[in-house]
């Protein structure tokens, strides 16, 4: 009997030690004064840039012409001050170039898929200043053109002849704001730019009487953003 108590009382000590020292770790290891999960809804007005092709065959850059972008963003932060997040944003892009005479403007869009690390200066902090840079992915949701003036100067029909994917490089800094007491959620505005890898122009040889309007397209935009993230 007396052994059973002996062994009975030494294996409680050592259960009380253990949960002791776990109680211990607890206390040391405090929770994170910032949310792990981020989801969150954007605006990007856009200016983008291609170089069109004119009806005699030759090269002509385009004006800047502002377009749109909106879309959602998922994160996840590894810490204050490291993150990972994808978006999924479609695009407008337009741009505007004289041939014959004739004032073209030119329109693709896209769904862009960026997968982008982000580099901050504190997510907890009631301002945040973050990099972000990654590849993106595009996906063409087709193109169109509209003619105006030049009478019958036009005696070539235009083609719009997009590939349907895109790859590309995303870049930009931002400012987080944070907006209640919780942390959870923020204001985010900032900066975007994408310069693309991949011609997106068709290669292939149009018909006779006709023409590609686009001459080796390399997708590049610079976008502004505003937007709001809540935090989980």
């Amino acid at each position: 009997m007396k052994k059973s108590l002996i062994i009975i009382g030494l294996f409680a000590l050592a259960f009380g030690t253990k949960v002791k020292a776990q109680d211990s770790m607890m206390v040391a290891t405090p929770k994170p004064d910032f949310n792990r999960v981020e989801f969150g809804v954007r605006f990007m007005p856009t200016l983008s840039s291609f170089d069109m092709q004119t009806s005699s065959g030759g090269t002509i850059k385009g004006e800047a012409t502002l377009g749109y972008g909106f879309g959602a963003i998922l994160g996840f932060n590894f810490s204050n001050h490291v993150g990972l997040s994808g978006e999924i944003i479609y695009n407008s892009l337009s741009q505007k170039y004289t041939d014959n005479d004739m004032q073209r403007e030119f329109n693709v869009r896209y769904v862009n898929i960026p997968l982008l690390l982000s580099l901050n200066t504190g997510k907890s902090n009631p301002v945040n200043l973050k990099v972000e840079f990654g590849p993106q992915i595009g996906y063409s949701l087709g193109a169109s053109v509209t003619t105006a003036g030049g009478g019958d100067s036009d005696t070539l029909q235009t083609v719009i002849s997009t590939k349907s994917g895109d790859f590309g490089a995303a870049y930009g800094a931002g400012l987080e704001f944070i907006l209640n007491s919780k942390k959870t959620l923020r204001l985010d505005i900032g900066y975007r730019g994408v310069y693309g890898f991949v011609n997106v122009s068709n290669t292939n040889q149009p018909a006779d009487g006709t023409y590609y309007i686009l001459d080796r397209a390399i997708v590049r935009t610079n976008s502004a953003y505003l937007g709001f993230t809540c935090l989980f």
